[in-house]
C-alpha cells in the first residue's frame, strides 16, 4: 500500500486513563507511523472524539449541538497528536471542513494530496463538518477522496467478531470477511453509512488492535493480525 487512511480511536489514545491522552501511547503510535512514512507510505489520519465526548448518550443536549461538540473534540485530538508526531520527527498538517482560526487549514482535496506527496501526515479533523455523520463516515469519505489503497482501523479489539467478545467468550473472529456480509449481519465494524460507502467505492478495511506491538507497521507490511474487510 502506498497511501492509507488510518482511523484512530480516541479512547485507545487515552490508554488506561479512559479520558484525555496517554502520552506514552501517543508516542508509540507516532513512532509506528513514522516507520511507515519513512518507507514512503502516505498517511492520512482521522481520530475519534470518544476520549472527550460521547454526546449520543446524552438526553439533555440537542443532537446537532452534541455532534458539534464531538467535532471539536476531534479537532483537539488531531492538534495534540499532530504535535506528538512532530516531536518524533514528522511534518504534519491539520485540516478541517470548517474555519477553526489558525488551529487548522481548510480541507481541500488538492491541498491534501499535495501535502501527502510531500511526505506530510495529514490529519482530517472535525469529522465531515456536519451533524448526524460519525467519524466512521468521515474516515471513509476522506479515504475515498484521497484515493487511499485502504483504511486501517486501529481499535480496542483485534478484529471483527461474529458477536461481542466482551460479553460472549465464544465469539469468533473473522480473518477475512466481505463488506456485504458485514452489512447483512450488522457487525458494526463501522456504521452503516460508512459501510455502504466502502461497498460502493470498493474500499478495503484492515481492522486490528492498536495496543498490539507494531500493529500499524504490521498492517502495512502484510504481517497482519486482525480482520481484512474486502469488497
Amino acid at each position: 500500500m502506498k497511501r492509507v487512511l488510518l482511523k484512530l480511536s480516541g479512547e485507545a489514545l487515552a490508554g488506561d486513563k479512559k479520558t484525555g491522552f496517554d502520552e506514552a501511547t501517543c508516542i508509540e503510535v507516532a513512532n509506528q507511523v513514522k516507520a511507515i512514512v519513512d518507507a514512503n507510505v502516505q498517511v492520512g489520519i482521522v481520530i475519534g472524539g470518544g476520549n472527550f465526548w460521547r454526546g449520543r448518550t446524552s438526553n439533555t443536549i440537542e443532537r446537532t449541538k452534541a455532534d458539534q461538540i464531538g467535532m471539536l473534540a476531534t479537532v483537539m485530538n488531531c492538534i495534540y497528536v499532530s504535535e506528538i508526531f512532530r516531536y518524533v520527527g514528522m511534518d504534519t498538517v491539520v485540516m478541517t471542513q470548517f474555519a477553526c482560526g489558525d488551529c487548522s487549514v481548510m480541507f481541500s482535496k488538492d491541498e491534501a494530496m499535495k501535502a501527502l506527496s510531500e511526505g506530510k501526515v495529514v490529519f482530517f479533523a472535525g469529522g465531515t463538518g456536519h451533524p448526524y455523520f460519525s467519524t466512521d463516515t468521515a474516515t471513509t469519505l476522506r479515504a475515498i477522496e484521497i484515493e487511499a489503497d485502504g483504511i486501517l482501523l486501529a481499535k480496542s479489539i483485534d478484529g471483527v467478531y461474529d458477536s461481542d467478545p466482551a460479553t460472549n467468550p465464544d465469539a469468533k473472529r473473522y480473518d477475512k470477511i466481505s463488506i456485504q456480509e458485514v452489512i447483512d449481519k450488522r457487525l458494526g465494524v463501522v456504521d452503516l453509512t460508512a459501510s455502504i460507502m466502502c461497498l460502493e467505492n470498493k474500499m478495503p478495511m484492515y481492522v486490528f488492535a492498536l495496543n498490539e506491538k507494531n500493529s500499524i507497521s504490521k498492517a502495512i507490511s502484510g504481517d497482519f493480525n486482525g480482520t481484512i474487510v474486502t469488497n
